[in-house]
C-alpha cells in the first residue's frame, strides 16, 4: 500500500467527525478534496473504507483495522515535528474529552491538582457528545474522555476492541427547587406534584436533559440553555425547576434546594472514565490519578 501523511489525517478526521464535510472543515479542505483522498486511499487499501449513508460517513471494519496504525504513525510524525522544532525536548500532553456538564464540577478541580503535580504537562480539553467523543478515542485525538450515562448503561458503541469504561461517580438523579418553592417541602417530591411545574431544559431535540425523566404528562418547559449554571440561576431566581445530576451539587447558587422524587426507582446518572485498552502513558495516568482523587470530594448526597 502507498499512502501519504496527508491521507492518513483525512481517513482519521473522517473517522473522528462522522462525515466528510465536517471532516474538511475540520481539515481546513474541501469536501472534494476530502472526497479525492478517501477514494485514493480505498483504491490503495483495495477495500472500503467508509459507508457513505445521508446522515454521513460510518467507518467499516477495514476502516477500523487501518485507523489504530494511521492514528499512531500520525502520533509519531507529531512528536518528531516537535522534537524538530524544540531539540532536546518533547512537551507531555494530555488530550481530555469530556460532556459539558462535568467541566465546572469534575474537570477544573482535576486540572488544578494537575497542574501542581505536573507543571510540565500540557492539558488540552474539549467538549462533545457521547458518539463524538467515542469517535475522537477510536481516531486516537483524545487519551480519555469522561461520558454521562443513563441506565441501562449499554455499551457507548459496538466497535472491536471495547472500550475500557470506569466508573468516576454514579449517583441519584435530583430536582433543583427554588429555596421559597411549595414543591417538596419536606425534601420529597411526587411525579403528582411536578406535572404543573415549570422546567428548564437543554433544548427541543434535548428534552430529557433538565426535565424529569417519568412525567406522564408534556412538561411545560419555559426555558432552554445547555449550560447549566444559567439553568440553576433561573431556578435560584424562581422561574422554574430543573433536575441536577449527582456531581453538580456542589455548584448550586444560593436560592436553591434539592428534592428527591419518591415515586418508583431512584433514577441514576453517572459520569464515566472511557479510553482505548492499552497501558496508558505516564502523563495521562497521572492526570487520570488526579481526576479520580477529585471524585472521591464531591460533596454526593
Amino acid at each position: 500500500m502507498d499512502w501519504t501523511s496527508t491521507s492518513l489525517r483525512v481517513l482519521r478526521a473522517v473517522a473522528e467527525y462522522g462525515s466528510f464535510t465536517a471532516a474538511a472543515e475540520a481539515l481546513g479542505y474541501t469536501q472534494s478534496a476530502v472526497s479525492r483522498q478517501v477514494a485514493a486511499l480505498e483504491q490503495a487499501a483495495r477495500a472500503q473504507l467508509f459507508e457513505r449513508t445521508p446522515n454521513g460517513a460510518r467507518i467499516t471494519a477495514a476502516g477500523r483495522a487501518l485507523l489504530s496504525p494511521a492514528a499512531s504513525a500520525l502520533d509519531e510524525i507529531d512528536r518528531a515535528a516537535q522534537a524538530l522544532g524544540a531539540p532536546g525536548s518533547r512537551p507531555a500532553t494530555v488530550r481530555v474529552g469530556l460532556f459539558t456538564s462535568a467541566g465546572a464540577a469534575l474537570l477544573v478541580p482535576a486540572l488544578r491538582l494537575m497542574r501542581f503535580r505536573a507543571p510540565h504537562v500540557t492539558v488540552l480539553t474539549r467538549e462533545g457528545s457521547t458518539p463524538s467523543l467515542v469517535r475522537s478515542l477510536r481516531a486516537s485525538t483524545i487519551d480519555v474522555a469522561v461520558l454521562g450515562m443513563q441506565p441501562p448503561f449499554p455499551a457507548v458503541d459496538d466497535q472491536e476492541p471495547a472500550l475500557v469504561l470506569d466508573t468516576l461517580v454514579e449517583g441519584e438523579l435530583l430536582v433543583a427547587v427554588p429555596a421559597d418553592s411549595p414543591i417538596g417541602g419536606d425534601g420529597e417530591t411526587t411525579l403528582a406534584e411536578l406535572e404543573n411545574a415549570t422546567w428548564i431544559a437543554h433544548t427541543p431535540t434535548e428534552p430529557g436533559f433538565g426535565v424529569w425523566p417519568a412525567l406522564q404528562n408534556r412538561p411545560r418547559v419555559h426555558y432552554q440553555s445547555r449550560d447549566w449554571l444559567t439553568k440553576l440561576n433561573l431556578v435560584a431566581g424562581g422561574l422554574g425547576v430543573t433536575t441536577v445530576p449527582p456531581y453538580l451539587i456542589g455548584l448550586l447558587p444560593d436560592g436553591v434546594r434539592l428534592v428527591r422524587v419518591i415515586d418508583g426507582p431512584p433514577v441514576m446518572r453517572r459520569a464515566a472514565l472511557a479510553r482505548l485498552p492499552g497501558r496508558l502513558p505516564t502523563e495521562v495516568s497521572e492526570f487520570v490519578s488526579c481526576l479520580r482523587e477529585c471524585v472521591h470530594e464531591l460533596p454526593l448526597p
